[in-house]
């Protein structure tokens, strides 16, 4: 079944094409700047006062994603298992990551290291499916996801917009490239699907990173429980993909 985005307010869809992009490093700017709005949404809610500005992505649903019923197999349990977990480490060290970054807190670099150690855990997994060369290549990726993350965090937190607005770009770039390279391996994977799923991943990302900044605590910890279920739908959606494309793997 589809979702929709707890951004998709039919008050605000007038001029906003799906999947188009938000001004993020202007929002976050605006705060550090020294606005006395003390929440990312109250200051989103006057940036939205401007017509046909759209700064979210709006999904009405993943539109893309073929409806596959399958009887659960102990290797599929723990396929599905290893993934979850592995999209949940994800999200938990690339939050304790950003926050080491925005509190300047002295675990900055063993908290990023660790983050950096889980695309080599995704290619552990895939590795007996698709081989080391394939696994290290959506490592390569994954990894890039999470540097220019870092660099992004790092540049809003400095103010420093034209650094922002490079490393935003090439953070939607390599989403783009990610979605392009698991389509590319696996024909039950939708190139068109991941790449809204991956954006609105960015999207929930850069609301918890704006709300950090911002000292909106409530609505940080809110955020995170959105970017958490979002990833294990994203693990859910890669374990049907690779049942359906190595069945016999999955019998037992």
């Amino acid at each position: 079944m589809g979702r929709r985005s707890e951004w998709d307010l039919s008050s605000d869809r007038k001029g906003c094409k799906e999947g188009s992009l938000f001004l993020l490093p202007d929002l976050l700017i605006g705060i550090k700047a020294g606005t006395n709005e003390d929440s990312a949404y109250i200051l989103l809610k006057k940036r939205r006062s401007q017509p046909n500005e759209c700064l979210f992505p709006i999904y009405h649903h993943y539109a893309y994603r073929q409806p596959h019923q399958m009887e659960w197999t102990p290797s599929k349990v723990e396929l599905n298992r290893k993934l979850r977990s592995l999209w949940e480490q994800q999200v938990y060290w690339t939050r304790l990551t950003v926050n080491s970054i925005v509190d300047g807190l002295k675990d900055e670099k063993e908290t990023t290291e660790r983050l950096l150690r889980n695309p080599d855990d995704f290619a552990a997994v895939l590795a007996p499916l698709y081989g080391t060369a394939v696994a290290a290549e959506f490592a390569k990726l994954l990894r890039g996801h999470l540097t220019i993350a870092a660099e992004l965090v790092k540049a809003l937190k400095a103010g420093n917009s034209k650094a922002a607005a490079d490393a935003q770009k090439r953070w939607y770039a390599n989403a783009d490239a990610i979605a392009a390279f698991l389509s590319r391996i696996n024909p039950h994977w939708s190139e068109a699907e991941w790449r809204q799923m991956l954006h609105e991943h960015l999207r929930l990302l850069s609301n918890e990173v704006a709300t950090r900044i911002a000292g909106n605590y409530a609505e940080n910890v809110a955020s995170s429980d959105r970017i958490e279920q979002q990833a294990l739908e994203m693990a859910d959606v890669m374990t049907r993909g690779i049942v359906q494309q190595f069945p016999s793997a999955f019998l037992r």
